[in-house]
């Protein structure tokens, strides 16, 4: 296979529609991986706009009608936008077209996808398996008159790769030691748009600009102008510095202060108490947090990740959330600080944590999380529907949390209260109160969170709904399928039974503050967030 093709195992037709060569331009639709390298859907589109030899059109949309829409959530994929833009003006191709739409009002942008798809040739889009972007795409799919593909860019290992769901860490380990290391060569290109020569395409039509008028100008902070721009750098951390570009590099100007972005936001009908965060969002800013990451904090992650006050966890799970950046590309810049390559790999592990990759501990702690942690809920979302529903759960589980749903509870909480940090343990308040002020929680403490949730709620059913609310609500990671697994593990997915058997709990794993206080280290963190 020549590298320059995404592989086939990555690429779903979506429609019988066919791939029309008299249209205009090919037209990809970016709604999950938002960003313009190491990007296999963005490959996938240029692969088709230069055998058809037609302009590429990005259209990156971001609607007003989801669930759990903010102003912390439209902010931090707005910061992504203004990053893409900048970026694609800076490529300097005239056959690369970005369009990137806010909706104003619920369904203003309704048969916008449409109306450009009927001028395509054909419809690339992200294969993304949670939320309501699989529902939303198959919905696009059986309307549209032309092909529509999806492809899939989420991790190392292909979704279709596996034909069933795994069960434990464990197991879903042993398969990646065995299957991963074919995927391993099949990455994709660094920087799709590079060197690539396609006709020009100076515009949209005008009846849909007319119709879906682009909100770069007032959300973005761009416009057109005099070829002035501030650096992306300064972008990302909202400061007002500004740089030049050459006049035929861009055809931006980044305007305006926070307090315009704030009142923009402010004017679109979304949840506006669930506020922005000080972390802003975009390709700069990830890439920055990996290389801080890898300078400062890996090293001592293998013996220090679950220690919050040390806090040294990357930070860069919202970052793959929004596809700002690629796991493939986390994993090139760790192994080639690490010197790795295939040949370092271990030939049996048989689902061991350590000695599979041949790199150092941190490392190897780290791509435990990243890749066997992470990806194991993207294959339960790919393969399950009801991934996010009580009957999810292993029968073993569903089985023993039954038994003691009766069970006395010292303290019931209703969702209010857990939202506003209002219980009497303060440890697992300073938890919710980083979750409500910085949109995370220290991994460690966000089990015994749920742990506690699952304790303080009338039903493990209820528990659920609250993690499931709260989580989506105010997490920047959250409706993410690695977010699933997080919340389902408190209630024993990819766990086994534990003893001894215990009130509310049964024979599901126990957490307790107590304990956590004695094994980690929250003086600082009380401090902070108390």
């Amino acid at each position: 296979m020549s590298d320059r093709l995404v592989p086939k195992i990555r690429i779903q037709t979506g429609n019988d529609a066919p791939i029309r060569a008299d249209g205009d331009f090919v037209l990809y639709w970016m709604i999950a991986f938002r960003r313009t390298t190491w990007n296999f859907s963005l490959q996938r589109a240029v692969e088709l706009a230069v055998e058809l030899q037609k302009p590429l059109v990005i259209f990156e949309p971001l609607r007003i009608g989801y669930r759990w829409a903010s102003d912390r959530i439209h902010r931090f994929v707005i910061d992504g936008m203004a990053d893409n833009a900048a970026r694609i003006a800076d490529v300097k191709n005239p056959g690369v077209l970005y369009f990137p739409y806010v909706e104003p009002t619920a369904d203003a942008g309704k048969g916008l996808l449409a109306a450009l798809a009927d001028r395509a040739c054909v419809v690339v889009t992200d294969d993304f398996p949670s939320f309501f972007l699989p529902q939303m795409v198959a919905a696009a799919a059986s309307r549209l008159s032309v092909r529509l593909e999806s492809v899939d860019s989420n991790g190392l290992l292909p979704l279709r790769a596996t034909d069933r769901v795994f069960t434990t860490a464990f197991s879903f380990r042993a398969f990646l030691q065995k299957h991963l290391p074919e995927h391993l060569e099949q990455f994709p290109q660094p920087d799709p748009l590079k060197g690539v020569k396609l006709p020009p395409m100076t515009a949209l039509p005008s009846d849909i600009t007319r119709s879906w008028p682009t909100a770069v100008a007032s959300l973005l902070r761009i416009v057109r102008g005099d070829g002035s721009t501030i650096s992306r750098n300064a972008l990302a951390s909202g400061s007002e510095e500004s740089q030049t570009f050459k006049p035929d590099a861009s055809a931006f100007r980044l305007v305006g202060s926070e307090a315009k972005i704030d009142s923009e936001l402010a004017a679109l009908p979304i949840d506006h108490s669930v506020g922005v965060v000080k972390a802003r969002g975009g390709s700069t800013v990830a890439r920055q947090k990996l290389a801080m990451f890898l300078d400062q904090s890996l090293p001592q992650y293998a013996a220090g990740a679950n220690d919050p006050d040390g806090d040294n966890r990357s930070g860069l799970s919202p970052y793959l959330h929004f596809g700002h950046i690629s796991p493939h590309e986390l994993f090139h810049e760790l192994m080639s600080r690490e010197e790795w390559s295939p040949r370092l790999l271990g030939e049996k592990t048989g689902g061991k944590r350590e000695g599979w990759w041949g790199v150092s501990p941190g490392a190897e702690s780290w791509l435990d999380e990243f890749i066997t942690w992470r990806e194991i809920g993207y294959n339960m979302t790919s393969h399950r529907a009801d991934y996010d529903e009580y009957e999810s759960l292993p029968d073993w589980a569903q089985a023993t949390l039954a038994k003691h749903a009766s069970d006395r509870r010292e303290q019931v909480y209703s969702l209010d209260e857990f939202a506003a940090a209002a219980t009497h343990d303060s440890l697992w308040n300073a938890a919710q109160t980083q979750l409500v002020r910085e949109g995370r929680i220290h991994n460690y403490l966000r089990m015994l969170w749920g742990k506690k949730i699952l304790e303080w709620t009338a039903t493990p059913r209820d528990a659920l709904d609250v993690m499931i609310e709260l989580n989506n609500k105010y997490a920047l990671d959250g409706r993410n399928p690695n977010s699933y697994s997080g919340i389902f593990w408190v209630l024993g997915r990819y766990d086994r039974a534990w003893g001894p058997e215990r009130p509310i709990f049964g024979t599901v794993r126990y957490m307790s503050s107590d304990n956590t206080r004695r094994k980690v280290s929250v003086r600082e963190y009380l401090r902070i967030y108390s």
